[in-house]
């Protein structure tokens, strides 16, 4: 019996130091760090108490940023389930060059995200790009579009920019949880004269209950981190109309040169990932509860 249970500690160990030394140790640091003074790093600080979780609550920019982290997630969440599934049903359907087609759409989550974003900014360039100049010839618009300078564009831009990057990578998750339903009840449903969008409620998604509610959680939380496209096309901009908590938590810390306060950021961003992710999932767990 001792000599299981010491079995058995030794698969658990690698996740609890995994757990300890990437996620715990680091929050620590940052809750210890939220109440000094600290400016840079290296430095010692003051004692601060709550005053930089005070400063920050009183900050317009932090409820700015809030407000586009949580539009970003959302608009993210719309537009990658939609391209996502449209191309896993498609994919699911046996057609020609089937297999080229799937092993293709990987290629949009391999590519660095620096040669995305040159691509992306080179095409919608409001100078030179080919989007605008394509429209313009087409007489769909008479001057080019500001897709990086215009705020309530640029925001839709990178939203999209984003979901075509990271779209095909969920596909392939829905994808593989398409091929483990049996055939035979879509065939049955045919025959019973059941039309596309009847069989993809009442067949396809609650067959698909379990790959969504990993894409729900999984999804929104990466959603929510994304820091490298946004930084690298507008670096939170216009007039923080791009600005997420990740990119405040940055800028705060290596740009304003207020470690502290940067920290008191992360475990405010973290208290409210980890209250989205407990509520998530007691609401999915309800849900299969009832069913």
């Amino acid at each position: 019996m001792f000599k299981t249970k010491n079995e058995g500690w030794l698969f658990v160990l690698p996740l609890v130091l995994w757990l300890t030394l990437s996620i715990f140790f680091p929050l620590y640091i940052a809750v210890d760090l939220s109440f000094y003074n600290v400016k840079i790093i290296g430095t010692e600080g003051q004692f601060y108490g709550l005053k930089n979780y005070i400063k920050i609550i009183n900050s317009s920019k932090f409820w700015t940023a809030l407000n586009n982290s949580l539009l970003w997630v959302l608009g993210n969440a719309i537009a990658q389930t939609f391209f996502a599934f449209l191309i896993a049903l498609t994919l699911n359907k046996k057609f020609k060059f089937q297999k080229i087609a799937t092993n293709w759409i990987i290629l949009s989550f391999i590519i660095p995200t620096v040669v995305i974003v040159v691509i992306w900014k080179l095409m919608l360039s409001s100078s030179s790009g080919i989007v605008s100049s394509t429209l313009i010839t087409l007489n769909i618009i008479d001057k080019p579009i500001g897709f990086f300078s215009n705020p309530n564009i640029a925001f839709i831009s990178l939203v999209l920019i984003n979901s075509w990057r990271w779209s095909p990578f969920l596909a392939l998750i829905i994808l593989s949880g398409l091929k483990s339903i049996n055939r035979e009840i879509y065939d049955a449903s045919k025959i019973d004269g059941t039309n596309i969008f009847n069989e993809f409620w009442y067949i396809t998604f609650p067959n698909l209950k379990n790959v969504l509610f990993v894409l729900g959680l999984v999804g929104t939380l990466l959603s929510f981190n994304v820091f490298d496209i946004i930084w690298l096309i507008t670096k939170g901009g216009p007039s923080s109309a791009t600005t997420t908590l990740p990119l405040l938590i940055y800028e705060t810390a290596f740009t304003k040169f207020r470690l502290s306060q940067a920290a008191s950021l992360s475990v405010i961003t973290s208290v409210i990932l980890l209250a989205y992710s407990i509520i998530f999932i007691k609401f999915m767990s309800g849900k299969k509860d009832e069913e």
